[in-house]
């Protein structure tokens, strides 16, 4: 099954974001299941690397990294990016830049799509 996450909600301002990024995580986990994550308007600062937070408060950067590891991908809206001043050195390992056609390709492909 192919489940496409499309995740707007910017990194720490919303219990929505971090949800979504537990669920990716969780559904990546999953025999059979391939995730695609695309994070798009402010949703793109959760794949900046070398996050900083408080002690004991969850990193975003570290959990959307489960994703990757599991064979999924982390796919970020490049003309958001560019609006945030974000770079591509500035991602996580395994996070890419990536487009509009991408996405759309993306959710016609999928059995699933979950936005946020």
């Amino acid at each position: 099954m192919k489940v496409l996450m499309i995740i707007n909600g910017s990194a720490y301002g919303l219990d929505s974001t971090y949800n979504a990024i537990r669920l990716a995580g969780s559904l990546a986990k999953r025999d059979g299941v391939e995730v695609n994550v695309f994070l798009m308007g402010d949703g793109v600062t959760a794949a900046m690397a070398n996050q900083k937070t408080p002690d004991g408060y969850y990193k975003l950067d570290r959990m959307l990294s489960i994703v990757t590891r599991e064979g999924g991908s982390i796919e970020c809206c490049g003309t958001c990016m560019d609006a945030r001043g974000i770079s591509d050195a500035m991602l996580i390992e395994g996070a890419t830049r990536s487009t509009m056609e991408a996405l759309t390709n993306a959710t016609l492909a999928a059995d699933k799509v979950l936005v946020f």
